[in-house]
């Protein structure tokens, strides 16, 4: 951190709106003790652990709270913009801090410590109930701030990877689509180059979205976008390969944060020469979404993306109780919910990547049917080595529908999880080939082969989170609804009561009937129940389809699965809790 040239005065205190309203007397004593900092963008406030021994206000810039996701990621909790305080919630309990606050453009703060902040209380105890309002608020954003809350991004950089790409209208396009949200837009461009930040300023304050443009150049303006956005969109063409990297090396802190997306577009007339996975890698992007030029839904999506509106659809594992989910789909596109993002693990991965693929009802059934229900997936047993099946008619079955789909190339957003036995977290799968991450979401322990994955051992990802609203939260902005369809109901104890050895079960029941093991080690690898309250009550939408009667393993209960799913979606929708989702 930098003093700036300036000292800290009363009049500057005041511009601060958290503490606008104090005694004057009380705002000159605290200028004299306090400190005026600068941090530079991209540099840290303080990290986890750090001492909590002041508090700071932003007087001017855009802090960002963060986290460690799963998979080790960086991930945005939210915005502190001017005028907020930081760090009030360790400074207060006299605790270290928890989580890393980093500049996302240069900042400058006001730095009070205990004393100091003390005896400015005293004389204003209003202060102090409007840093418990303001924390209570954070704590009840629980990372999926509404479209109205201050740490949503604002300000978005459109950026061309091409001259042949005009931001400008494109932007123009989502400004309509913002509108029509009840959101004020204002599209700025080169013209305002020679502008003072502070003009930036009062545009952000004046406007609930901020769409700056620029071409990927050497210019003091498209350095001024690097260093001003909240969020970085590079825009690209699928008809033409990116350059590597596509953003200069020169620092940017939303770069270097990861908060960049990639928005590839594609002409129905041209043909496409380069994948998803190209761009995203080229540019350090985060997420890639695909706008398909004529396509009102992509671009309407993509909006809602920056207003804080897109939905993300979380669908748990379950084996076959699984197939509720494509009845629940069926009935949210019945009523027009938007999906926009879609996770989910183990089967419930299998029926979420079936949605980000764009595939209709129709599709998803066939898929389903000819892969899980004509036939059983997981009867081509073996003595076990490693697992009680080969696993072959699996990964045949994969192949066949999604062949060598990248996950970066689907229509939406996609991830789904594993549990990684090598490093004993959870995986995220947000890149790479699809059919080998839901081989690897699916893969049971014990029931079916686990799967290796650079040198490391991933098995089916319910063992460790089987419904990951936690991740769906780190990877959007706007609500997320949830349907969870773990099964609740126990074994039948009969079954292991002296049960008999494994050939003479044969010789009962047939090969390709599974013995009571398989039942026990399927039931044992979705038993994560660790959180899953609380992981339910993250999510802003939770649909729990009744099926009391329908085991793990009823391959053959698919009607009646698929009903249970249309059936509680549609109470849900009659009950008008998605409403707000339209």
């Amino acid at each position: 951190m930098e003093q700036p040239d300036q000292t800290l005065t009363f009049e500057h205190l005041t511009e601060i709106a958290s503490l606008a309203e104090a005694p004057k007397g009380a705002l000159k004593a605290a200028a004299k003790k306090g400190e005026w900092v600068r941090l530079r963008g991209g540099n840290a406030l303080f990290q986890p652990g750090d001492i909590a021994d002041s508090i700071y206000f932003v007087k001017s810039g855009v802090l960002g709270a963060f986290h460690r996701a799963s998979d080790g990621e960086l991930e945005l909790l939210g915005y502190i913009r001017s005028g907020e305080p930081v760090g009030e919630m360790a400074f207060l309990a006299a605790a270290p801090h928890a989580s890393p606050v980093y500049a996302l453009r240069d900042t400058e703060l006001v730095k009070f410590s205990r004393t100091v902040f003390d005896k400015l209380v005293a004389k204003h105890p209003a202060l102090l109930r409007g840093l418990a309002q303001l924390m209570v608020g954070r704590m009840r954003s629980n990372r999926r701030s509404n479209a109205e809350d201050r740490s949503q991004p604002k300000v978005f950089a459109m950026l061309a990877s091409s001259p042949t790409i005009s931001c400008k209208f494109l932007a123009r396009q989502l400004a309509d689509k913002l509108a029509k949200f009840g959101k004020s837009v204002i599209v700025i461009g080169p013209e305002a180059a020679k502008s003072g930040l502070e003009w930036f300023d009062q545009q952000e304050r004046a406007h609930d979205v901020v769409l700056l443009h620029s071409p990927i150049a050497d210019s003091a303006w498209f350095r001024l976008c690097l260093r001003q956005a909240d969020r970085l969109w590079v825009i690209g063409r699928a008809d033409a390969h990116p350059s590597d990297p596509l953003l200069p090396v020169e620092d940017s802190p939303a770069r270097a944060m990861r908060l960049v997306d990639v928005i590839l577009l594609h002409n129905e007339n041209q043909r496409a020469v380069s994948a998803g996975k190209d761009w995203k890698q080229a540019a350090g992007a985060a997420r890639i979404f695909h706008w398909r030029t004529g396509n009102s839904e992509d671009v309407t999506r993509i909006a809602r993306t920056a207003a804080g509106r897109s939905v993300g659809l979380v669908l748990s594992g379950g084996g076959a109780r699984a197939y509720a989910h494509i009845g629940a789909v069926r009935a949210l596109r019945e009523a027009n919910i938007p999906i926009d993002f879609c996770g989910g693990t183990s089967m419930g991965a299998i029926i979420a990547a079936n949605v980000a693929m764009g595939w209709d009802d129709a599709k998803i059934e066939r898929t389903i049917i000819e892969s899980f229900v004509d036939s059983n997936p997981v009867d081509d047993y073996i003595l076990p080595v490693v697992a009680l099946t080969r696993g072959a008619k699996v990964r045949r079955r994969l192949a066949k529908h999604y062949g060598d789909m990248q996950i970066e190339n689907m229509a939406l957003p996609f991830f789904c999880l594993s549990t990684n036995l090598t490093s004993g977290h959870s995986s995220i799968h947000r890149n790479g080939l699809l059919r080998k991450a839901l081989c690897a979401s699916i893969a049971l322990p014990g029931v079916l082969p686990p799967v290796v994955i650079d040198h490391e051992v991933h098995v089916d990802g319910a063992v460790l989170n089987n419904f990951p609203v936690d991740v769906m939260q780190d990877f959007h902005r706007g609500p997320v609804l949830g349907i969870d369809v773990s099964q609740v109901r126990g074994l039948d104890a009969a079954e292991f009561v002296e049960p008999p050895g494994f050939f003479s079960w044969i010789m009962k029941h047939g090969i390709h009937n599974a013995p009571p093991i398989a039942s026990l080690l399927m039931r044992t690898a979705t038993l994560s129940t660790s959180n899953l309250d609380a992981r339910r009550s993250d999510a802003d939408i939770l649909i729990l389809p009744e099926m009391d009667d329908i085991d793990l393993r009823d391959w053959k209960a698919f009607d009646r699965a698929t009903e249970a799913g249309y059936t509680a979606t549609v109470k849900a929708l009659d009950q008008g809790l998605l409403d707000g989702l339209r």
